[in-house]
């Protein structure tokens, strides 16, 4: 009777076909260490937090915080000469910023001290916005999805109530209501801007409220909170010490689109009037001052429209990266590893299936059926 032939077999998949990883990639790392090595290792992530950072510490250090002065030499509202008709004369080559690196406009102001001021402020909205949009949406979300009843019923009434209404419209109510405040009180222009991040932080949280919730339904059915609640732990041990950690990924990243949003709607409303008022500068008050000299001086409607873009568009890549850090399964479309799995999987197609839990390769099962059958016939 002829012998069966042996099956090349690999002793191991050489990288999780989900998620990309070799396993001496993750071996003996904390979920915290994984995350920041994900991160990390997104090329686009990383780019846009440098170019963040540098629009950051632009904006702080050329114009000051509070008592601490600037490097550079302009106010925001300081006129002069109008030089060689308003133009940028800023220089790559040879590198050099000149009198008025992002020119002037018709009363001889600097628009590079102006743009600065208005990223400063939006900044401020945004991370304000982050934070409050954050914190009330995790709460709302948490508590309705874990204890469910009437406080679920309530929770989720007032979000349906608040969703329903156009955010635009929302933000615009609630701002106009906090400049009227902080100017019947005499407050100072950055209690302003804190109050319109405040407002609009808390217009923006429903949609991070229903994700939360929907994260804590699925995880307070789960078997370690089953085995927490046996145990005698409390609710508020259960969601702090148990669901929230598992729910970090959601909310941060949900956190960074809400930031992206809140640059563009601050801008829209500073546009519309509504938002930060002379005679501070915000990037939407820069473009609506400006429009009607975008034929002749485009270089006034450039400037605060590159620094909005540029600010959107680094906090989304950092969201994208923070997402495939936090769930590697969730990365975008790659052809080259595309191709490299696919390879692996027709040579052996059944061998990739064993990083599902409790799944045995079939191939594995099925050199050891063959070892059996040998075994049994020498037997006989």
């Amino acid at each position: 009777m002829s012998q069966p032939q042996p099956i090349d077999v690999p002793q191991q998949v050489e990288q999780n076909p989900q998620t990309g990883e070799k396993p001496e990639d993750v071996r003996g790392k904390s979920q915290g260490q994984l995350v920041r090595q994900r991160f990390f290792g997104n090329t686009g992530a990383v780019v846009s937090l440098i170019v963040l950072l540098f629009i950051v510490v632009l904006s702080v250090t050329s114009l000051g915080v509070g008592p601490i002065p600037g490097w550079w030499k302009w106010n925001p509202d300081a006129t002069g000469t109008v030089l060689n008709g308003g133009r940028p004369t800023l220089s790559l080559l040879p590198p050099s910023l000149g009198e008025h690196p992002f020119g002037q406009d018709n009363l001889g102001r600097d628009l590079f001290a102006m743009a600065m001021q208005g990223t400063q402020y939006s900044l401020v909205v945004m991370i304000v916005v982050g934070l409050i949009a954050g914190l009330v949406g995790t709460v709302v979300g948490g508590l309705s999805g874990y204890f469910r009843g009437w406080t679920e019923a309530v929770l989720m009434r007032l979000t349906d109530v608040i969703i329903i209404i156009p955010l635009v419209i929302l933000a615009a109510l609630l701002g106009r209501l906090a400049i009227s405040w902080v100017r019947a009180h005499d407050l100072p222009t950055f209690a302003t801007v804190i109050a319109l991040g405040l407002l609009i932080g808390l217009a923006s949280w429903p949609p991070l409220a229903r994700l939360v919730r929907g994260e804590f339904l699925t995880l307070r059915e789960r078997e370690f909170v089953d085995a927490a609640r046996l145990a005698g732990a409390s609710s508020g041990r259960i969601i702090f010490k148990h669901i929230l950690p598992n729910t970090v990924g959601v909310i941060t990243v949900n956190i960074t689109l809400l930031m992206s949003s809140a640059i563009l709607l601050e801008t829209a409303l500073s546009y519309l009037g509504l938002g930060i008022q002379a005679p501070d500068w915000s990037l939407g008050r820069l473009i609506s001052e400006n429009q009607t000299a975008f034929a002749t001086r485009p270089w006034l409607f450039w400037w605060p429209g590159v620094f909005i873009v540029a600010i959107a568009l680094t906090i989304n890549f950092i969201g994208d990266g923070l997402r495939d850090a936090f769930d590697p399964r969730q990365r975008k479309f790659n052809p080259k590893r595309a191709r490299e799995t696919g390879e692996r999987t027709d040579q052996y197609p059944d061998a990739l299936t064993a990083s599902e839990p409790g799944t045995k390769p079939a191939v594995n099962a099925g050199a050891e059926a063959g070892t059996r059958g040998d075994t049994g016939r020498d037997g006989r």
